[in-house]
């Protein structure tokens, strides 16, 4: 009985790792065109009788201002060139801090591991398919498309997902053409898109804005991103 339980833990185990591969490897040139939280979305607005459309159009990075790129790894994740999904460093910080309650630490690679094929929540099943996942798209799609998919697929408003859906609807022009300071303010509203306004901005988002630019200029400006 035992020996036939494993069979078939194992075959299912197999079968889930050669499934999300496949996954990952069709997701290295497809675009993402609905996400989890995308269709949660949908449902809380129904829910509430409001209406569900989704704001989402994705666009190639080559079509896609590189400082909204910049914005985004200097306000989410500096470390992001470099790391391999996982930022140790930021982790211990975090741990460090406050034992009891633990900040957010996660790269933007497991952000996008999370958003693409996962749901929200915290346990630990979840957490470990994030980090198996975030391991996969470091080794299969590599950093460019990892940032391409986070800017197309991250939450930047309500009902807004991706940044040239927020760039056209909040400032009415296409994400090849922002600003560093209009990618900035995108990238300032990212801990909390629900609270938070790029359209009419808090004091806090105006704040967050202006030093996300000092660390846009801090990190080099755009070639700090050009050779992932």
């Amino acid at each position: 009985m035992f020996r036939l339980l494993f069979g078939i833990i194992f075959k299912l185990i197999l079968y889930f790792v050669i499934l999300s591969v496949i996954w990952v490897v069709v997701l290295k040139v497809v675009p993402v065109w609905v996400t989890p939280l995308m269709l949660v979305r949908k449902a809380e607005a129904s829910a509430e009788g409001r209406s569900t459309e989704i704001y989402h159009d994705w666009e190639s990075y080559e079509n896609i201002s590189k400082e909204a790129a910049l914005a985004v790894v200097a306000s989410e994740d500096q470390n992001f060139p470099n790391h391999w999904g996982f930022d140790f460093e930021q982790i211990q910080d975090a741990l460090s801090e406050n034992r009891k309650r633990v900040r957010g630490a996660s790269t933007i690679s497991q952000q996008v591991a999370k958003n693409v094929f996962l749901w929200n929540g915290r346990s630990y099943i979840r957490k470990a398919l994030e980090a198996y996942f975030t391991v996969l798209i470091e080794l299969i799609w590599g950093k460019e498309r990892i940032l391409e998919v986070y800017l197309n697929v991250a939450e930047m408003g309500k009902m807004t997902f991706g940044v040239e859906a927020a760039s056209q609807r909040f400032y009415n022009k296409s994400a090849k053409d922002l600003t560093r300071y209009e990618a900035a303010r995108i990238a300032a509203v990212l801990p909390n898109p629900i609270r938070f306004s790029i359209k009419n901005p808090s004091s806090y988002v105006n704040s967050r804005t202006g030093k996300i630019v000092r660390q846009m200029r801090a990190l080099g400006g755009q070639k700090y991103i050009a050779d992932l």
